[in-house]
């Protein structure tokens, strides 16, 4: 936003709407020089309007002579850590594998 660059997103949305409406009765070569020949659009002189007036109010030697202030409250610091597991109950800590019984020995042969 500090470089100007939402006009240039503007600027090609009137582009292409200019290139649609002028592809309508020509070939789309020709609307592209059509659209570029120099002829503005609604879209094309509110993009230079809106430029025109940011470069008005910069400051033209790029510096601010005033002050800026930068306030900064600190604020109370938060831990956050794990759960203490040691409350849960035994049956939680069993792996899901001493439920299962034990693969055949030797493994089946097809």
């Amino acid at each position: 936003m500090a470089t100007g660059a939402q006009w240039d997103l503007v600027q090609v949305f009137g582009w292409g709407r200019m290139i649609a409406n002028h592809s309508r009765n020509m070939t789309l070569i020709d609307a592209v020089k059509k659209t570029f020949d120099g002829e503005m659009c609604n879209v094309c002189l509110a993009v230079k309007a809106a430029k025109q007036q940011e470069s008005r109010t910069t400051v033209p030697s790029g510096k601010f002579e005033g002050k800026i202030i930068l306030v900064y409250q600190p604020t109370t610091e938060v831990i956050l850590t794990a759960p203490d597991s040691s409350g849960w109950p035994h049956g939680d800590r069993e792996p899901l594998s001493a439920l299962r019984s034990a693969p055949p020995t030797p493994p089946p042969r097809v």
